[in-house]
Parts: structure tokens; sequence; C-alpha cells
């Protein structure tokens, strides 16, 4: 009987063994396929992101991964990358013209100012950037942050905004920007959201413009004392034609230009839009041509009709529907 017994314990004590044996090897299978999942989504995540080639003016570049260490130079470009959601791609930023727009303040937030204006070759280069987006092509001088072939040398992909370079840009080469942004950072949808966002809002703010008007005549007076400087061909000349006006020196083949005073006289603007930005407030600027002597019998200086425009809302950016908007609502406000 007793050995019946020790035979019974002894099954028992077995079976408990090949049990445990069995929930072990059980245990390190699932370990095992649970790091093999884990291993395979990263392989998959990284897998997502297939080379992509930009042509940006005359250089291609090509990009194997998502940028993680950004730059973002000029306040237009800054606010294309805030609205894109890729503040945590970003180490720097640089060169604000006035106040981040509201609703990408808290993100900005996020990301450290290098400078108020652009920041020197080492200060930029200490932040280990991978890329670097500048709004105007004075950002890659050899006396600020470098060209972009020596950028490119040190491996930092540079892109300059071409919307913002181009002559007589239009709304679909701001929209190539931020479409060509997108793709670099994997974010397309996002990408084609933004784009329908502003197109909406455009919409609505020319629904408003009164039919049947004969278009207004447009002075865009950006600085100057001896010899006004003006806009020409740039994205700003675009916004006056959406707003059912006209821009008095759309015959000038650039973006900006310099004229004279007689000209403006001579084609007698009804509407003055004065940018503002930079030492010389709005203001100042306003007093200046209402006390300038050879314009007394102009126009907009009679009915002292002007319009301000921040610099940041008439760059080539997303603050298109706000500048088409601010032009609309004072073009129009005495009709």
């Amino acid at each position: 009987m007793r050995k019946i017994k020790l035979r019974i314990m002894y099954s028992i004590a077995i079976l408990l063994l090949l049990v445990a044996c069995g929930g072990t090897q059980e245990a390190n299978l699932s370990n095992e396929q649970v790091e093999n999942n884990s291993s395979e989504k990263k392989e998959q995540t990284q897998d997502t992101y297939e080379a992509v080639e930009i042509k940006n003016n005359d250089h291609v570049m090509v990009f194997t991964e998502v940028p993680k260490r950004a730059v973002s130079l000029n306040q237009h470009v800054t606010e294309v990358m805030l609205a894109l959601g890729l503040e945590e791609n970003m180490v720097g930023s640089a060169y604000l013209d006035d106040e981040i727009l509201p609703e990408y303040k808290e993100a900005y937030e996020q990301i450290e100012v290098l400078s108020n204006q652009y920041p020197s070759q080492e200060v930029f280069l200490a932040k280990e950037p991978d890329f670097a987006y500048a709004g105007w092509g004075s950002a890659f001088r050899e006396d600020n942050i470098g060209t972009v072939d020596q950028l490119t040398e040190l491996d930092i992909n540079a892109y300059l905004h071409e919307s913002s370079t181009v002559v007589g840009p239009t709304i679909d080469h701001i929209y190539q920007d931020i479409r060509n942004i997108a793709t670099i950072f994997n974010v397309v949808d996002r990408g084609e959201e933004l784009i329908g966002q502003i197109d909406e809002e455009i919409s609505n703010t020319k629904a408003e413009i009164p039919e049947g008007q004969k278009p207004l005549k447009v002075f865009v007076f950006d600085s100057g004392d001896t010899a006004p400087f003006t806009v020409g061909q740039n994205f700003l000349n675009t916004i006056i034609s959406m707003a059912g006006a006209e821009n008095i020196f759309n015959d000038i083949d650039s973006n900006w230009g310099e004229v004279s005073w007689e000209e403006v006289v001579e084609r007698d603007p009804e509407v003055i839009v004065i940018m503002d930005y930079g030492e010389t407030t709005a203001e100042e600027k306003r007093e200046q041509l209402l006390n300038h002597p050879a314009l007394t019998d102009v126009t907009a200086i009679k009915d002292e009709h002007f319009i301000i425009i921040p610099l940041s809302a008439a760059a080539e950016g997303i603050r298109v529907p706000r500048a088409l908007e601010i032009l609309v609502n004072g073009l129009y406000e005495e009709g």
C-alpha cells in the first residue's frame, strides 16, 4: 500500500513538473512573440517612410527618414511647420516679424528661439540640425547660417520656401510648399487638410466682396523717404487681385521695386496699403504719407483711406486668408 502511495505521489510530482515546464516554455514563447511583434512594428514604422526626393529651386534633396532636428528661419515658414503639427521635430526657430498666431503659441513655446533675427552658423550648428527651412534666401548666406551647398556638405538638407522666391507667386505655389514639407515629414494628410482649410477660408472671404464694382486702385507703401519701396509681383499683388482691387504698380517685373513719388501721384491710388513691420511703426508711416507735400492731391490721401497689413500676413504662408480678410474689410468699409 505504501508503494502505491509513493508511486501516486511520484506521478503527481512528475505531472506538476511537466506543467511547470510547459508553462515556462509557453511564457518564453509569449515573450519571444512579443519581442518579435515589437521588432516587426518598429520595422514597419521605419518602412512606412520611403525615400523622398524633393526638387527645391536649383537643387534636389533626398530624404531616407523624417527629419528629427529641424530649424525654421522666418516667421511664415515657422507657422507652416506648426500648422502641420511638427513642433516635436524642431530644435530651433528664428526671426519673427511679430507675435506668433495665438492658436500655435503653446506649440511654439516648446521650441528654442535661437535668435531674434538669423542665428550665426555656430549657434545654428550647435543644435545639430538635420534640416533647415528658410522663408527668404537671405537665411542661406555665408554670413548667416551658410549657403545651401555648405549645409549639404554638412549633411543638412536646406529647403528654401519657393513661393517666396519666384516672381509672381500664386496660391498654388504656397500649396506646393506645404505639400513638399508635409511629404518630407510624412504628414501628407495633414498637409491636404491644411490646404483645404486655407482654401475654404479664402472662398468665404471672397464671397463678401461686392459685385459689379470697379476695381479700386491700390498703392502699397513698404518704406522709403526719397523714393518709395513698393510691391510689384509678389504675393500681396495676388491678394490684392483676389480682393477685387488693382495694384497700381503691377507692371513692375520683380516682386518688389523702388518707384518715384511722381509716379505715385500720376497713378493716383484710391487706397494705400501700409506694410507694418520693423522699427518704424505703421502710424509713423501714415503720418509720413499724409504730410508728404507731393501727395496732397492723391485721392487716397484726401480720403485718408489706409489699410495696415502686418508683413507676416502678406508673406507667402498660412496667413493668406487673414491678409485677404484685412484687405476686403479695408477696401469696402465705406461701400
